[in-house]
C-alpha cells in the first residue's frame, strides 16, 4: 500500500487526510511513534482483549513531512489486510475503529475529506 494524499480503508466510504494543522509533536501527543525512517505510526489493537494475538489492530502512517498517509486495518500480526465492513462479524471493531478514527480527528491529527 502506497502513501496517499488522502486514504480510506478497505470497504469504507470515509476517507481521511492529515489535518493541515497538524504538526510533528501533535501527531507524538496523540500515540504516534517516529520510525526509522522518519514516518510516524499510530497502530491500536481494536479487540475488547488486548491479550488475543488473533485481533484486528488499526495502523496508520503519516509520512514524515506530514503531507500523506495510508490507513489500514490489518491482522494481529500485521501481515494481511482485513475488511472490518464486511459482515456483522465485526461490528464491534467496527465501533472502536470509528471512535478512534473520529477521536483522531477532534484532536487535530486527521481531516475527513
Amino acid at each position: 500500500m502506497a502513501f496517499e494524499k488522502k486514504a480510506t480503508l478497505q470497504g469504507s466510504t470515509e476517507s481521511f487526510k492529515v489535518n493541515p494543522n497538524a504538526k510533528k509533536y501533535t501527531l507524538r501527543d496523540n500515540g504516534f511513534e517516529e520510525t526509522t525512517k522518519g514516518n510516524f505510526q499510530f497502530t491500536r489493537t481494536m479487540d475488547a482483549d488486548p491479550t488475543n494475538k488473533q485481533s484486528v489492530k488499526l495502523k496508520i502512517v503519516v509520512t514524515d513531512d506530514l503531507a500523506q498517509l495510508k490507513i489500514s486495518t490489518t491482522t494481529g500480526n500485521g501481515l494481511r489486510t482485513v475488511n472490518i465492513y464486511n459482515g456483522a462479524a465485526y461490528a464491534a471493531i467496527r465501533e472502536k475503529v470509528d471512535f478512534t478514527l473520529h477521536d483522531l480527528i477532534e484532536c487535530g491529527v486527521l481531516e475527513k475529506v
